[in-house]
């Protein structure tokens, strides 16, 4: 990053020099230069050219201990000069583009194509007049009719109506990038940063950050700005992400002071003057030069990718607007493309290219009748010569024909199924944010709905993180409430006192509340603020010893890690001698206790037994009344000699116990209501935290996640290992196996502890159904767990910013009940997706059979082709849009979770789809051969070439539509309910798409004319086409009164063949398979070159209809939200019976091996 050849690149951010003259003592290319300084180098250069970090914040005109003075001019003034804290997000894609883009479609290539010879021909008039009489019956009524010049309105209309299709899909690209964009600009406006400004702590949204300005870091944050440690504690940094080294860095003042933008910070905390902000950051200038061009850029970023583990791409959300971009940008980049394309897209997309073959072998067959048919009856039987000047009514014909095939294939792909499931996630996404859902992942709001599991968290989630101090243990007595503060020794008083003031972080505070007569607000580490509190509640104030020891003066501190579960910070005495304070959970502390305060504040030995005693005593008591247990202590060390303060064990040692406090915190009022709402819905909820074993299971009782007489397991993490790890200390599946179906909580356990399980239930193979598995967390080191989980949930107000990082969805109130809403809106995805699918099935079935026998038997479709796309337009994008927008019920939760390897369309479904595909058929062959004789009008079938349109086929189309309008009423039931009307009117979505579209069918049948194919038609006719089109809603009912059992053989449709069990791809490879199906579908020359030889029997088409279920590589479609996804965990899934093989296999034959027999199809 060194090279300075970059910076005309930059060059709109910088006004290099002439920045001394606008009275900062250093210019943006100076800074940057500090910047690219690494360790003993860095500390040398700033001492050389700033005397050190003091000079650096005089020349930056700030102060290090009061921050800058927060004056507007001041910060627009440093705005424009070192450029603001935002790195300017790629450009949208324009309109036009999305508009090209659409026009790629293969079907509607091949539909513009047809439309301009079927126009050019029609302009096309032979030589001489004769011709007609020569060129075969069919050629025999263009002339006659008049209508020759009408020809060219066939061409126009298909014309019109690729550009209407080309332009409602363009607009949904458009507003799904939309709202992509805004999205992203949520989850950057939810980032707020600690800064000192005017010597006040306040938070800031990152944006505002301005070089010079003095923040305070502390662990699990995600650094938004490069800058210069003034002072640190115990600072531990993952690099990870700009160097690709996975060790933590330590830095301090004088050794590395360096910290740059998008790293972590995993421990400690400390302040530092912000340096280099937006693209003048190092993360700034990688991310520009990514952003080079969007070929380079490609290339660049698979170098990166290959470079350094965990390329610039995990810092993307932190504050540039590439992060959770459009789709389509999404699939481009190799990094993202994993993400965004939900597991159910994938199920669907599949389903379409087989749908999509089937349609083609159709159209194919179509084509090849109607060619042969014309050819025989022409040339053979009526032995006419084939005349040039008759060729081009010949190719006309054959033109008409490639058009009905073409139109069948158009009918037949779906290209509406992924339609239906960006609206239907952009729609749930939306709304989700009202139910303090931010989802930054789409696919984990529709795989929230198989959740199976949920591993929460219980500080924050399941109760209200309000903590206060409820019972002590001071001086040998054990207060059951807060004691009065005379009762107390006076020594063990002070000590208390100056222990919990100083060994807590100073960003910690209580402050007056809000609102007159609230409860004072906590801000900062809860726990500290419930110490804080007690001080409080004692009549004393610890603001004034903080002011006597400002932060940095104290000596030493350790921070609280997961390891060490304590915090200590040492001071130095007047006379020269230390003293250590420590706090941290009581069973850890009061190990390394060897003395006591007495009741008279004086110290004594504490011996095993007494320790013993007081476990039993005191400590389990107040763990048994769900109260948290902290131990406070300290100890006394001479200066002479000064002890070895790296040497932890030593130092951590020998404490005297000032006292124990029991902290409670309550369950929130809703947990308990949310977890019996879970249990109902199938849902196992496992409480994994690091508390104390019996204030685990009193809170697991209150919340209702175990009953009294269950039979169930509360473990700690000690034990919980002992159970899952062999001799050799590495964990067993079998195991785990035997352990986590009746585990509820797990306690004391460690974060890694909490990988393994999640890990563990993931790759368990005990169920028919593999488990889908959510998890809750906040801490940095949550951040493995969330992401190895199906849906990671972080805690938007307690979260740090590395497990919002490793998250999918944002918890913005950290309400456990949240979680339930979201459960709701995924089922509710995923039931809007098999709704639209059952109506389009329908449709596909009727509408290609129809056009296929009406082609083979009356040489023309009975549905034109402008009609079809109509119908197209109608089922595919309209539908989407209604059946996709139902807003979710309260009985989604009464049911089980559907499982992965359940099939898309249920028994249920294939009964409706297959009923109401017979009922649409015998309405339309009965209208088609013998609708001339009902209504007494001309047959329609046989019509010579551009003939008028006839009333006849008007009746059928118009029938067709209004059976499909109907339908789409009966597809908003999906599980055999009676009531179709049930909640219709609270989805205004649907009744507008239902009456609009009828109003324009009314337009189109009336006003359409030659266009449409399409003659007027009276009040009476009118009133049969909706008579017939109610009909459904009747037959509907009948469907819903034949019982699913006498059907079996409908069951066997969801089989899945071997072939579908293999999984297609490996996570290695750049392509994942469901782009490939993507691709299938819309670079589609693979489906008309390879279609042919891949098409499978008719009984197979049958069987794909429901193989569109099987799961692929379930591992690789888990989002991965750095570059650096854990490859080793590659989740194989094979057949229903379900078998996951963890570590990558060697070779596909294994999974084979490995298959259970297949179960057949899973209802």
């Amino acid at each position: 990053m060194g090279d300075m050849s970059n910076s005309d690149f930059y060059a709109k951010n910088q006004i290099n020099e002439g920045n001394h003259e606008a009275g900062f003592g250093c210019s943006v290319m100076e800074l940057r230069s500090l910047m690219e300084m690494r360790g003993p180098e860095a500390v040398v250069k700033l001492q050389d050219d700033y005397t050190g970090t003091e000079g650096l914040c005089k020349r930056l005109k700030t102060s290090p201990t009061e921050g800058l003075a927060g004056d507007q001019t001041d910060l627009d003034k440093r705005k424009e000069i070192y450029g603001k804290n935002v790195i300017p997000p790629k450009k949208p894609k324009t309109f036009l583009q999305l508009v090209w883009e659409a026009l790629q479609d293969v079907t509607l290539i091949i539909l513009e194509i047809a439309a301009l010879i079927s126009l050019g021909l029609s302009f096309y008039h032979p030589p001489g007049d004769s011709s007609g009489e020569f060129c075969g019956a069919g050629a025999a009524g263009v002339e006659d009719e008049g209508e020759a010049d009408a020809g060219w309105i066939e061409g126009a209309a298909i014309l019109l109506s690729v550009v209407c299709v080309v332009l409602v899909t363009a607009f949904n690209d458009w507003s799904k990038e939309k709202q992509f964009r805004g999205l992203q600009n949520r989850i950057e406006q939810e980032q707020k940063f600690q800064v000192v400004r005017g010597s006040q702590v306040i938070q800031l949204p990152v944006s505002d950050i301005v070089v010079g300005d003095i923040a305070q870091i502390k662990y699990g944050d995600l650094l938004p700005a490069d800058g210069v440690l003034i002072q640190g504690n115990d600072l531990k940094i993952d690099e990870s992400s700009l160097t690709g080294e996975s060790d933590h860095v330590k830095k301090n003042a004088d050794k590395d002071p360096m910290l740059l933008s998008g790293t972590h910070v995993m421990e400690g905390s400390g302040r530092m003057v912000v340096t280099a902000v937006g693209v003048n950051s190092q993360t700034g200038i990688i991310m520009t030069l990514l952003g080079a061009g969007p070929e380079e850029e490609e290339k660049k970023q698979k170098k990166v990718k290959k470079q350094d583990g965990a390329a610039a791409m995990e810092m993307q959300p932190l504050k540039s607007a590439e992060g959770g971009e459009s789709e389509e940008k999404e699939k481009k980049k190799h990094t993202g493309s994993k993400k965004e394309k939900s597991v159910l897209q994938g199920k669907l997309t599949k389903l379409a290219v087989q749908i999509g073959k089937a349609g083609l072998l159709m159209s194919a067959v179509t084509v090849i009748i109607l060619v042969l048919y014309f050819a025989i009856d022409n040339f053979v039987l009526q032995k006419l010569p084939w005349l040039p000047e008759c060729t081009p009514i010949y190719v006309q014909f054959f033109v008409k024909f490639f058009i009905i095939g073409v139109t069948v294939l158009v009918v037949a792909v779906p290209e509406g199924l992924p339609l239906a499931v960006t609206i239907s996630l952009a729609y749930s996404v939306k709304k989700m944010m009202k139910d303090n859902n931010l989802v930054r992942h789409l696919d984990a709001c529709e795989t929230m709905g198989n959740a199976t599991t949920i591993c929460s968290d219980k500080t924050g989630t399941l109760t209200t993180n309000r903590m206060t101090v409820v019972q002590c243990y001071i001086g040998d007595v054990h207060y059951k409430e807060v004691p009065d503060p005379a009762a107390l020794p006076t020594k063990s008083m002070d000590i208390l006192i100056n222990s919990i003031s100083l060994n807590s972080a100073y960003t910690t505070k209580i402050l007056p509340p809000d609102k007159e007569g609230g409860l004072p607000k906590q801000v900062g580490n809860k726990t500290e603020c419930g110490l804080l509190g007690f001080l409080l509640d004692l009549k004393r104030d610890y603001q004034p010893i903080r002011n006597q020891i400002p932060e940095e003066k104290l000596y030493k501190v350790y921070t609280f890690n997961s390891v060490r579960k304590s915090m200590s910070t040492v001071i130095k005495l007047p006379d020269g001698s230390f003293r250590m304070y420590s706090k941290g959970a009581s069973e850890i502390v009061l190990k390394k206790c060897s003395y006591i305060l007495s009741e008279v504040g004086e110290v004594r030995v504490f011996r095993p037994r007494d320790k013993d005693e007081m476990v039993k005593k005191v400590i389990e008591p107040m763990a048994c009344d769900g109260l948290r247990t902290i131990c406070v202590a300290y100890r006394d060390f001479s200066s002479d000699p000064e002890p070895d303060w790296e040497d932890e064990n030593s130092i951590l040692n020998d404490l005297t116990a000032i006292c124990v406090v029991g902290i409670e915190d309550p369950v929130r009022p809703e947990v308990p209501d949310a977890i019996l709402k879970c249990q109902q819905a199938g849902i196992t909820v496992r409480m994994v935290t690091g508390d104390n074993i019996n204030t685990a299971r009193a809170i697991a009782i209150k919340c209702g996640i175990i009953h009294p007489g269950e039979d169930f397991i509360c473990i700690d993490g000690k034990e919980f290992n002992r159970r899952i790890r062999n001799e050799k200390g590495e964990v067993e599946q079998e195991r785990i196996d035997k352990v986590w179906p009746k585990l509820r909580v797990l306690a004391r356990s460690s974060p890694t502890d909490k990988h393994t399980l999640v890990k563990g239930i993931i790759d368990s193979t005990l169920g028919e159904q593999r488990q889908v598995v959510a998890v809750t967390g906040d801490g940095t080191n949550d951040g493995p767990a969330l992401k190895k989980a199906d849906v990671g949930f972080a805690m938007g107000i307690a979260g740090t910013d590395v497990a919002k990082e490793a998250s999918d969805i944002i918890l913005t109130d950290d309400n456990f009940s949240s979680i339930v809403k979201a459960v709701m809106w995924g089922r509710n995805v995923y039931d809007s997706i098999s709704k639209f699918l059952q109506f389009q099935l329908t449709v596909n079935v009727v509408a290609v059979i129809v056009a296929f026998t009406g082609a083979c038997i009356t040489q023309d479709s009975p549905l034109k082709a402008v009609q079809m796309l109509w119908v197209n337009l109608i089922m595919d994008t309209f539908a989407s849009l209604a059946l996709a927008t139902e807003p979710p019920t309260e009985s989604l939760l009464k049911r089980k979770p559907y499982g992965r390897n359940k099939p898309l369309i249920s028994s249920t479904m294939t009964k409706n789809i297959l009923g109401h595909g017979v009922f649409q058929l015998i309405i339309i062959f009965t209208l088609l051969f013998a609708g001339e004789k009902i209504f007494d009008i001309d047959s329609g079938r046989n019509a010579p070439l551009h003939s008028p349109p006839s009333e006849h086929y008007t009746i059928i189309f118009n029938t067709f539509v209004m059976m499909q309008l109907f339908n789409e009423i009966n597809a908003r039931k999906i599980h055999g309910e009676r009531n179709v009307f049930d909640g219709i009117f609270r989805n205004p979505i649907f009744c507008t798409i239902v009456f609009g579209t009828f109003a324009a069918q009314i337009v189109i049948v009336q006003f359409g004319g030659k266009p449409f194919s399409c003659q007027p038609l009276n009040l009476e006719k009118w009133m049969w086409c909706i008579f017939l089109g109610l009909g459904e809603l009747v037959w509907g009912q009948v469907i819903a009164s034949v019982p699913n059992s006498k059907l079996r053989f409908l069951r066997r449709a969801g089989q899945l063949t071997r072939k579908d069990d293999l999984p297609e791809e490996d996570t290695n490879e750049d392509n994942d398979e469901i782009d490939h199906a993507e691709r299938e579908l819309r670079r589609g020359q693979i489906l008309w070159f390879r279609g042919l030889n891949r098409i499978q029997t008719q009984i197979d088409v049958v069987n794909t209809f429901k193989s569109g279920t099987s799961f692929q590589g379930a591992g690789a479609l888990r989002r991965q939200s750095s570059t650096t996804s854990q490859t080793q965990d590659v989740t194989n899934v094979s057949s229903p019976s379900h078998v996951s093989l963890s570590n990558a296999l060697s070779s596909p034959t294994s999974t084979t091996a490995a298959t259970a027999p297949s179960t057949t199809g899973q209802c």
